[in-house]
């Protein structure tokens, strides 16, 4: 078996690490002394503020900006940090994306687009680091998902597809590379306080959640830290619900 690298040896990419709990987990991973590849799709200026907290923690990085959704420009990016760095050792899964409303309404281009985003990026971005994964004998994978893909969402039929979608595929791909000594885990954040549910009623929101008050992204972040660590050597396929109590 070998074993996991020093942190400060280790080479992490995050997706979707512009902005909240993608840039909370980049610098929490950076706190170490890990190299980190902020992904991002569109906003160079957020991901850019990401690489300064990075290097804020200590650590150094580099944006790496490309569409999940797009096989080719994955495999392409991804191909560059291997000839740069020689591997990845640690891929975090967080590029997501909603688009709310009742299935009644929903228009094919709304499910295919969160479906595309959410579940066929990961496929697009996991394949290839897991093929330097495997040649290495060593990895940590994590996927951000949600408690809408546990329990499902009134409104998010396509969200919750997706994210249920994406516990399933943790679930077998960890099955298939665990003898590797890869890691195949998923973190599922309820309310948390990014853009995503600042439009939301919170009022009615904090009434559904036992802990009384949402989540913050930092708290993510510690959990996908410690699923990265030595430590946690001998957890895998599992689910870990960050969510104030509510499922």
């Amino acid at each position: 078996m070998t074993s996991f690298s020093s942190p400060t040896q280790q080479i992490a990419l995050i997706t979707g690490a512009s902005r909240g709990i993608g840039r909370a987990i980049a610098t929490s991973l950076a706190d170490s002394g890990r190299f980190i590849y902020i992904n991002y799709q569109s906003s160079e200026e957020a991901a850019r503020t990401t690489l300064e907290a990075v290097k804020a923690a200590g650590s150094d990085g580099a944006l790496l900006g490309f569409d999940v959704t797009d096989q080719a420009a994955a495999e392409s990016a991804i191909s560059k940090v291997i000839t740069d760095k020689g591997t990845i050792d640690i891929l975090v899964n967080n590029a997501g994306i909603s688009d709310d409303m009742l299935m009644v309404w929903m228009r094919s281009e709304n499910w295919h687009r969160v479906m595309d985003t959410n579940l066929t990026g990961f496929y697009n971005v996991t394949k290839p680091v897991v093929k330097t994964m495997l040649s290495k004998r060593c990895g940590r994978i994590i996927n951000i998902t949600s408690t809408s893909g546990q329990m499902g969402q009134a409104g998010q039929v396509n969200y919750s597809a997706s994210k249920a979608g994406l516990i399933g595929a943790t679930m077998a791909l960890s099955r298939e590379i665990a003898k590797r000594n890869i890691t195949v885990n998923a973190v599922a954040p309820g309310f948390i306080e990014t853009d995503m549910i600042k439009d939301l009623p919170k009022d009615q929101i904090l009434k559904t959640v036992p802990a009384g008050r949402l989540g913050k992204p930092e708290e993510v972040a510690a959990a996908v830290t410690f699923l990265c660590s030595p430590e946690a050597g001998y957890i895998t396929g599992q689910v870990l619900g960050i969510n104030g109590g509510i499922c």
